[in-house]
């Protein structure tokens, strides 16, 4: 599962990228962003900083200051930003690529079935959401719909 902090820091981008989209986009504050997206503010600051040293989002100050989308949508990648903000996304250890480290009960990796399986799980995850962008959510209907309709 992602964390509360990853879905505030989406929601915080998507808000910024439908911003970026507008005719005369302007800097959004911290309290437009967090009205927009019903984020708490508090928590805002710090992911806005984390997506600030990302190069996700530019922060402009003054009185007209404010955040802005410094990537087109199409060029930030939400398995870099779940890496940034969650961290490793490896179900285990050992398939961590950022994070990697033998499991400490495993003698040999090679011949472990639980990181067979769940390799195969983890790079079937991987595909997909290495290819997700910031656009595709920006594009995206209601899929969870779908979900629960079933």
């Amino acid at each position: 599962m992602i964390t509360q902090k990853m879905k505030y820091a989406l929601k915080a981008l998507l808000e910024l990228a439908d911003e970026a989209r507008r005719d005369s986009p302007q800097a959004l504050t911290i309290e437009e962003i967090a009205t927009r997206s019903g984020t708490p503010k508090r928590f805002l600051e710090h992911i806005l900083l984390d997506l600030r040293k990302a190069g996700v989002v530019a922060s402009i100050r003054g009185r007209s200051g404010g955040y802005s989308l410094l990537k087109a949508p199409r060029d930030v990648s939400i398995s870099e930003l779940l890496r940034r903000i969650d961290g490793p996304i490896a179900p285990l250890p050992c398939l961590s690529r950022s994070a990697y480290q033998p499991c400490d009960d495993c003698h040999d990796e090679a011949a472990c079935r639980i990181r067979k399986v769940f390799a195969e799980v983890f790079w079937s995850y991987l595909v997909l959401i290495d290819s997700l962008t910031l656009e595709d959510m920006l594009a995206a209907g209601n899929p969870a719909a779908k979900l629960l309709e079933d």
